[in-house]
């Protein structure tokens, strides 16, 4: 029985970064644009708005996918993850071209709701799990997240040329399904008297009503909407954007490639500096590096769009990663889902706020501005957070 115990952490570790590494749809969305656009007939602005519609989903899916994990537990949030994940991939396999402009309805909604159901109950069971060691936790889920973007880029560019675009989502459907169905019956919150009380010297708990009635909760979001600027008014158009700076087309997907090593690194190493340095210094230091990153952006050439945006991933991801151990620092394990899945609100507000109006407002050089000042805003917003249960230690460490 205790061989047994001892082993279940692992196990979830395991199983976690199985199904991240088929997950990261959002991480190499740049080399799904053309083709993509080819295949179901649409525009620009098209392809980019199922990329932020699967980014929304993902967001607000995290706050149902948080309520019903906390009510039914993880593994029963993973399974609907999995079975949503499986019915955008197969809806996309099956949508005429004549239909491309519903790409956002039969792929980017169910898929982005699958995979806010999967990542928040893998997070939120793992910390359960290493509940001295979130960040750890949170980063071996998080680095695979991050090659979830390479191995994707991967996936496409050598399968695209041969099948089709639709051939991919369906190789994806074939594989991710019996991987994310298998790891998700392996979710289990640790028994009850592994876990300490609330309240009795436990941490916070603060059930979702009254966290949102907390000043933190709504600096926390306000930062993790200016969070997203800096990566997705640019992921979408990285190649194009590469190729009109210099880079051939060949050299251009590295972009791809070292914006996922990026992240990937980002996702790692963060969450593990955050446990010795504190989610709130580690945040300040990172929107400090996505500024300047920003600004160094708008004047890149050549193999240096790669290199800085690799840096902007590697910010934006460390940001991410670092989240779930944030949210419960300050509110609590009790409802880990739901508050994460609140929180997540703020990164679909801006994966639908900014490239809307840098669209609109027709940003094209001034994105890097737009970014610039997110990250000064969001480095802000995290400045003024503090504990809020004063006796969460975590949060005390000043940068």
């Amino acid at each position: 029985m205790e061989k047994n115990a001892a082993a279940r952490p692992r196990a979830i570790l395991a199983a976690g970064a199985g199904i991240q590494l088929l997950t990261g749809l959002p991480a190499a969305w740049g080399v799904f644009q053309q083709p993509v656009r080819e295949a179901y007939a649409l525009g620009e602005m098209g392809a980019t708005a199922a990329f932020s519609v699967l980014i929304a989903a993902y967001g607000a899916g995290c706050v149902a996918g948080g309520f019903l994990q906390d009510r039914r537990g993880p593994r029963c949030a993973a399974l609907w993850g999995a079975a949503l994940l499986e019915a955008g991939l197969w809806g996309a396999v099956l949508l005429p071209q004549r239909a491309g402009w519903a790409l956002a309805l039969a792929f980017s909604l169910p898929a982005g709701l699958g995979t806010a159901f999967l990542y928040p109950a893998i997070q939120s069971c793992a910390q359960k799990w290493y509940q001295g060691r979130k960040g750890f936790a949170t980063g071996v889920i998080g680095a695979a997240a991050g090659l979830s973007g390479a191995f994707l880029a991967l996936f496409v560019r050598t399968l695209a040329p041969l099948w089709g675009v639709r051939g991919v989502f369906g190789a994806l459907g074939g594989l991710s399904g019996p991987v994310c169905l298998a790891g998700a019956a392996l979710l289990q919150d640790p028994p009850a008297s592994a876990r300490p009380a609330p309240g009795a010297g436990g941490g916070p708990d603060y059930p979702p009503a009254q966290m949102l009635r907390t000043r933190q909760y709504w600096l926390c979001a306000g930062a993790v909407c200016l969070s997203t600027p800096a990566v997705l008014l640019f992921s979408p158009i990285i190649l194009q954007l590469g190729a009109q700076r210099g880079l051939a087309e060949g050299q251009a997907v590295w972009a791809v490639v070292l914006g996922s090593a990026g992240s990937t690194a980002g996702r790692l190493l963060m969450p593990l500096l955050s446990d010795r340095l504190g989610r709130r210094p580690t945040d300040l230091l990172l929107f400090a590096a996505s500024a300047g990153l920003s600004a160094g952006f708008a004047f890149a050439r050549g193999w240096a769009v790669a290199w800085v945006y690799a840096g902007l991933t590697f910010c934006y991801s460390g940001l991410s990663a670092v989240l779930p151990a944030f949210s419960t620092d300050l509110f609590g394990l009790p409802h880990a889902g739901v508050n994460y899945g609140f929180l997540a609100l703020g990164q679909s507000a801006g994966s639908l706020l900014f490239p809307l109006a840098a669209g609109a407002l027709g940003l094209e050089a001034g994105r890097h501005w737009v970014a610039l000042g997110a990250a000064a805003a969001g480095f802000g917003c995290i400045w003024f957070v503090k504990p809020a249960d004063p006796k969460t230690p975590e949060m005390q460490k000043e940068p």
